[in-house]
């Protein structure tokens, strides 16, 4: 990655994009990155970062099968190929390929994730997500319920205790509580933790804009 668009990452991390809050004047410089994908691997980390049980630095390569844990203080974005990822703290997952569908299982913590077109699937311990070029946030914090938003694009959801779901969106229009109790039907959420100047972020990594980009919609 060149120094701008390091600059530019790390200023995102470090501002309240890269937390609940507001992306006032962000959105410039997540675009301003330029269009091409840049390489795998860590980009940004900050604080207590691991993979496979060894501290992390910028530029390591992440490949599929190996897990990445971030701690109390810990934050990191990374590419894999055409995917990219932003793990907040307390994060723990295992990225991988599961009969030519690219997976990865989210053991706890919490991730905002951009995925390629092909079909993905991913993992928590309340769910199984089936998803489509997709934008995804997801939390697993609680035993017994975990969250759910499809920023855009198609999914298919399983819970545990046997509910399913198929539908897509465009721009956050469905987040959800996934529960472990098969009485428990998904409920509704609000849109929390992760931001539109985040997505567009991590789609610039890999090239790409998000769907909801210059429809004129308002931001999260």
């Amino acid at each position: 990655m060149n120094f701008a668009r390091r600059r530019c990452l790390q200023r995102l991390i470090a501002s309240g994009a890269l937390a609940a809050g507001g992306v006032s004047g962000l959105i410039r410089e997540a675009l301003a990155m330029g269009s091409q994908p840049i390489a795998s691997g860590i980009h940004t980390l900050r604080g207590s970062v691991e993979v496979n049980g060894k501290p992390a630095r910028i530029g390591d390569l992440v490949l599929r099968g190996d897990r990445v844990t971030t701690g109390a203080d810990g934050q990191a974005v990374l590419v894999i190929e055409r995917d990219a990822f932003l793990l907040r703290e307390n994060t723990q997952v295992v990225l991988d390929t599961e009969a030519l569908k690219q997976t990865f299982r989210l053991i706890t913590g919490k991730i905002l994730s951009v995925f390629a077109k092909g079909e993905h699937r991913l993992l928590i311990p309340t769910a199984t997500i089936g998803i489509r070029g997709t934008g995804a946030y997801l939390e697993a914090v609680e035993a017994e319920r975990n969250y759910f938003c499809l920023c855009y694009g198609e999914t298919e959801v399983e819970t545990v205790g046997g509910q399913r779901a198929h539908y897509s969106t465009t721009h956050h229009e469905a987040p959800r509580y996934l529960y472990r109790d098969p009485a428990m039907k998904p409920q509704p959420a609000t849109v929390i933790n992760h931001s539109d100047a985040e997505l567009i972020m991590l789609e610039g990594l890999v090239g790409r804009y998000p769907p909801f980009y210059g429809s004129g919609l308002d931001y999260y």
